[in-house]
């Protein structure tokens, strides 16, 4: 699919032993913005709680300025934080979701992100990974005790300190760059890159046509055992 200036695919699929998807993702082409977002909680918590955050988006204005978009998704995210917050107490029950976001606008990119999915561009032919995850492991690789495909295979792999409806506050991390004709972004769930290396990535990225590219990324994780979720959304700019 494509609006003249960008391409994007999008899929997410619930693995092969999960019984329900807590994955949520949005895709809004005319306002260019995508969010990939990752539940947790279990049945009736984890689905709640991403469904909540990729809805806080979607509802907000379309006319929206190039300038105010991240902002405003700041404060949709925010306000699902409260949501979910609120509704975890009422269940007694621990849910949250991560979040990556998307936003690209005038030759510029923007995203927002609290947990362990992520956002990396495929530029000129390298990868570049352009989020860091909030988990115990991350905190490993920075501290260089880990890389981060070592860090897949922890045993905390799966543990994040992070996370939309989690805590009191929500603290959500930013980046902002130029996006240049020819760049690919990729949004994901951990259900991907738990079973990809960064550099593998890159290798599937890589000269792949759009409109295969999220199969592929999606059956090599159900390939490698497909144990969690997985989802996906690719973003060419042309």
């Amino acid at each position: 699919m494509s609006d003249g200036q960008i391409r994007f695919n999008a899929k997410t699929h619930v693995g092969r032993v999960r019984k329900i998807n807590e994955d949520s993702i949005l895709v809004l082409p005319d306002q260019q913005i995508w969010v990939v977002s990752d539940g947790m909680g279990g049945h009736e918590g984890g689905d709640f709680a991403s469904q909540v955050v990729v809805d806080s988006i979607a509802v907000l204005p379309h006319d929206m300025p190039a300038t105010e978009k991240l902002g405003q998704i700041r404060r949709a995210i925010q306000q699902a934080h409260q949501v979910i917050v609120a509704e975890a107490a009422t269940r007694h029950a621990t849910m949250g979701a991560t979040v990556v976001a998307l936003v690209l606008a005038d030759g510029h990119f923007g995203a927002l992100w609290a947990g362990d999915s992520r956002l990396y561009r495929l530029r000129e032919g390298k990868i570049e990974l352009l989020t860091t995850d909030h988990s115990i492991v991350a905190a490993l690789v920075e501290a260089g005790q880990l890389n981060w495909d070592e860090a897949a295979k922890h045993p905390q792999s799966n543990a994040i300190t992070r996370a939309v409806g989690v805590g009191d506050e929500l603290e959500l991390d930013k980046i902002r760059g130029e996006a240049l004709p020819g760049d690919r972004f990729l949004l994901c769930s951990d259900g991907l890159n738990k079973y990809a290396g960064i550099a593998e990535l890159g290798n599937a990225l890589r000269g792949v046509p759009i409109e295969v590219v999220t199969d592929n990324l999606v059956q090599m994780a159900l390939d490698r055992g497909g144990a969690d979720n997985v989802s996906v959304i690719v973003v060419d700019v042309v």
